[in-house]
């Protein structure tokens, strides 16, 4: 039922993933995308945009340390790439933050069709205009249904949506899967979310027609990596632990995520 071997397929295509992304993660996404299989491409040059596009398998697109620059150049590698048929990833980090976030991000979404956006659930809150209390890019509390949230999120941009936390959802609006796996330590390393973008963006490529159980997959393998390589530590060390991190994803295979997934479909 789920497409486990994607995994594989990524290692045996190594697909080009483009990466307009924030200055804090580039690095760990990088690393991250090698060690899945897949390659990554970092260019946020307006100038180069529509030939990466080209080349590229498919784009993940963050907003973490927005520019008027980079959101130029997200939209023209955004609309191309949706011309060539190529999957876009939208991570709109901390798009509740501030003014100039929401409505660019919210411009972004309405020139980009995207394929999916990934975010926690402040974000995810935030555009679905549910009330949220988030700091900076922090995830944040709030009482309001985030599932309901990520559903209107899908159905109000006609996209996937993926919410990480302890739980992680996804969903296309109508149905939803939820992904129990998972450790505590993401929280407390920088960009975590930002690289299950990367990861979820691979995923997409390897996938002949991106569907909605590849992006479950991309999450079930992220949160299985990140719990084997919390398992080895002794309390946390963060340090260790990104490196344990890109360790186990560098050995992650279809068998691993399906002996360990932990997936359920709403009803």
């Amino acid at each position: 039922m789920y497409p486990y071997y994607l995994i594989d397929e990524i290692r045996k295509q190594n697909p080009l993933i483009h990466n307009i992304t924030n200055i804090v993660v580039a690095n760990d996404s990088a690393n991250g995308l090698l060690a899945i299989g897949a390659s990554p491409f970092m260019s946020s040059a307006p100038e180069e945009m529509t030939e990466v596009a080209a080349l590229a398998a498919a784009t993940v697109l963050n907003t973490g340390t927005l520019s008027n620059e980079q959101l130029d150049a997200m939209r023209l590698v955004g609309r191309r790439a949706n011309e060539l048929g190529k999957p876009v990833v939208i991570d709109p980090v901390g798009v509740g933050a501030t003014g100039f976030r929401k409505r660019e991000i919210v411009r972004l979404l309405h020139d980009v069709q995207p394929t999916l956006i990934r975010g926690n659930a402040g974000e995810i809150a935030a555009l679905a205009e549910i009330e949220w209390q988030s700091k900076g890019v922090d995830a944040g509390a709030g009482s309001g249904d985030i599932v309901a949230a990520a559903e209107m999120t899908a159905q109000k941009f006609q996209t996937l949506v993926s919410v990480s936390g302890e739980t992680d959802i996804i969903t296309d609006g109508q149905t939803t899967y939820f992904v129990e796996n998972g450790t505590s330590a993401f929280t407390s390393m920088t960009g975590a979310g930002c690289l299950l973008s990367c990861v979820c963006g691979a995923f997409l490529a390897a996938d002949k027609k991106p569907c909605l159980e590849a992006v479950v997959v991309a999450n079930c393998g992220y949160a299985i990596a990140g719990e084997l390589a919390a398992a080895e530590l002794e309390g946390l060390l963060v340090g260790t632990f990104r490196n344990n991190l890109l360790d186990v994803l560098s050995q992650l295979d279809s068998a691993k995520i399906k002996q360990f997934a932990k997936i359920r479909r709403n009803a």
